[in-house]
């Protein structure tokens, strides 16, 4: 599977991005699309994820300011970012797991750059 990521950028604190996943090759291995991220000096963390079903989990950091969604007809998963701080300042990678849990594809990375 190949994860094509698109819609990082600067914005200040406050202000809001959308991210955006498309996926490609091996769609129908796919069970569910998410996003991580790090920060310099930390710890990769799960940001959101959405199965196919629409079930979804979020990082309890951006519970309320984000929302991850899924377009199945186009494989792509979006993450829309709300009241964006500082410390969502990280480089954000899409994933796609498998019906098993297991990643089976891994994006490049967008960086999200929120300033003061």
């Amino acid at each position: 599977v190949q994860l094509q990521a698109s819609g990082g950028g600067l914005v200040q604190a406050g202000g809001a991005l959308r991210l955006s996943c498309a996926a490609s090759g091996s769609t129908s291995s796919i069970n569910a699309l998410g996003w991580y991220r790090q920060a310099p000096g930390k710890q990769r963390e799960l940001v959101a994820v959405m199965d196919r079903g629409g079930n979804s989990n979020y990082a309890d950091s951006v519970k309320g300011r984000f929302t991850i969604s899924i377009d199945n007809a186009e494989n792509t998963v979006y993450l829309q970012m709300s009241s964006l701080k500082p410390e969502d300042t990280a480089v954000y990678v899409c994933n796609a797991q498998s019906y098993y849990g297991i990643t089976i594809g891994l994006g490049r990375g967008t960086q999200v750059t929120v300033s003061s």
